[in-house]
C-alpha cells in the first residue's frame, strides 16, 4: 500500500519550490493564487529570500505548505494515496492533499496558525530541546518530575529522539537532568517558541475559531492525525484532532509504526528536504522509502 508523508516546519530552504514553478504551468498557477490569498508575494521569498527571511513563521508555514500541497497537485492521477500523514504543519498538508480541504482554506488555516503560534510565542519566552539515545519512558519520566516549570515530550520523532517542549526554566532543567540520565545529546533549539506544549494554548483558541469555520469533507483515504496516531476519515473528528494537535505532542514514531501494521510497504515524502524520509528508515527498516 502507498502511503505519502509531508513535512513541517524546519524543512524550508532558500530556493524551495523553484523548480516546480519554473517547470509546470499548474504549479505556477498555485503559487500565484497563494501570492494573491496571502496578501504579499511569498514565491518571491521562498525563491529569493534570505533564510532570515525563511525562518519567519508568517512564511516559514505557508512556504513548506505551498510546496508540500503543490508537489501533490501536479501529480495530478498519479497522486493515488492508501493513506497520509504530516507532521505537525504537514498535517495540513496531508489534509489538502487528501482533498479533505480545499487549497484555498487549507493556506489560510495554515497562515492563520503561523500567526496565531508566533502571538503565543511573544507571551512567554519559552523553547525546544532535541534529546537523542533516551527511552522515551526515561524522557517522560523526566519531564514529569519537573512541577516548578512546564517542559514535555512534544514530537516523538523515531526510536531514541524526542523533542521537549516548554519554559526556558523548563527545558534547561529537564536537559540538565536527562543528560544525568545518559542522554548522547540534549540540546536547545533555534525556535521561536515551545510548540506542542501546553504554552501553545493561546494559539489553539485563536486556530480553533477559524477551524470551526471553514468546510471540511471526508478525505479520499485515512489521515492519519498527530494526537493520537490513528487513521481518521471523519470531518468532525479530523477539526478536533488537528486543534488539539498545536498543545499536544506529535507521535510520529506511532504513527508510522500504525500505518505499518495497516498494510503501508511504500512511502514517499512531498514536499522540501528529506528528513521524513530518514525518520521512517529508524521507525521501519523493511519499507521502501523515496
Amino acid at each position: 500500500m502507498k502511503a505519502y508523508v509531508f513535512p513541517g516546519q524546519g524543512a524550508q530552504f532558500v530556493g524551495m519550490g523553484k523548480d516546480l514553478y519554473d517547470q509546470s504551468p499548474l504549479a505556477k498557477e498555485y503559487f500565484e493564487k497563494a501570492n494573491e490569498i496571502l496578501g504579499f508575494r511569498i514565491t518571491d521569498l521562498m525563491f529569493e529570500g534570505t533564510v532570515e527571511d525563511l525562518r519567519q513563521t508568517k512564511v516559514t508555514q505557508p512556504a513548506v505548505f505551498l510546496h508540500s500541497v503543490i508537489s501533490a497537485l501536479v501529480l495530478g492521477d498519479e497522486f493515488k494515496p492508501d493513506m497520509v500523514a504530516g507532521h505537525s504543519l504537514g498535517e495540513f498538508s496531508a489534509l489538502v492533499a487528501a482533498k479533505a480541504l480545499t487549497f484555498e482554506d487549507g493556506l489560510k488555516l495554515v497562515s492563520e496558525r503561523a500567526l496565531a503560534m508566533q502571538m503565543a510565542c511573544e507571551l512567554e519566552e519559552s523553547t525546544m530541546a532535541a534529546v537523542l539515545g533516551l527511552a522515551d519512558e526515561v524522557v517522560e519520566e523526566v519531564c514529569d518530575s519537573i512541577k516548578d516549570a512546564v517542559v514535555v515530550p512534544a514530537n516523538y520523532n523515531c526510536p531514541g529522539q524526542i523533542v521537549i517542549s516548554g519554559s526556558i526554566e523548563g527545558i534547561d532543567k529537564a536537559c540538565e537532568l536527562l543528560k544525568e540520565k545518559g542522554a548522547k545529546r540534549a540540546l536547545k533549539l533555534t525556535v521561536g517558541g515551545a510548540f506542542h506544549s501546553p504554552l501553545m494554548q493561546p494559539a489553539s483558541e485563536r486556530l480553533q475559531a477559524a477551524i470551526n469555520a471553514t468546510t471540511f469533507s471526508k478525505p479520499i483515504c485515512a489521515v492519519y492525525q498527530n494526537v493520537n496516531a490513528y487513521p481518521q476519515t471523519e470531518p468532525d473528528a479530523i477539526k478536533k484532532n488537528i486543534i488539539d494537535q498545536l498543545t499536544a505532542p506529535v507521535r510520529w514514531t506511532q504513527t508510522v509504526k500504525n500505518m505499518v501494521t495497516d498494510g503501508a510497504t511504500d512511502f514517499t515524502e512531498l514536499g522540501p528536504g528529506d528528513v521524513l524520509k530518514g525518520l521512517i528508515k529508524k521507525v521501519a527498516t523493511e519499507v521502501l522509502v523515496g
